[in-house]
């Protein structure tokens, strides 16, 4: 995204990149795909949360890794918050 400083990482023990508490402290928002995921970002990282803001875009997590769908998705519905 232009103009953006963006990062990408995941939740679960077996992602590529996974999540680290320096993340979540450098970001400003926080996109998450699924509910399960803000709750499990919110309990795991609890003491690191203070302003950041953490949005569910309401995408079933149920793609494979760079599936072009997915990515399709996740540039339009991102971006609709971004605007």
């Amino acid at each position: 995204m232009e103009g953006w400083d963006v990062r990408s990482a995941g939740l679960n023990t077996g992602a590529e990149v996974y999540i680290s508490s320096e993340d979540v402290i450098w970001a400003d928002y926080i996109f998450v795909m699924e509910s399960a995921h803000k709750r499990k970002l919110s309990r795991n990282f609890k003491k690191h949360l203070k302003n950041q803001k953490i949005i569910c875009l309401g995408i079933p997590d149920n793609y494979p890794f760079m599936d072009e769908e997915l990515i399709e998705i996740l540039n339009r519905k991102v971006l609709t918050y971004l605007s």
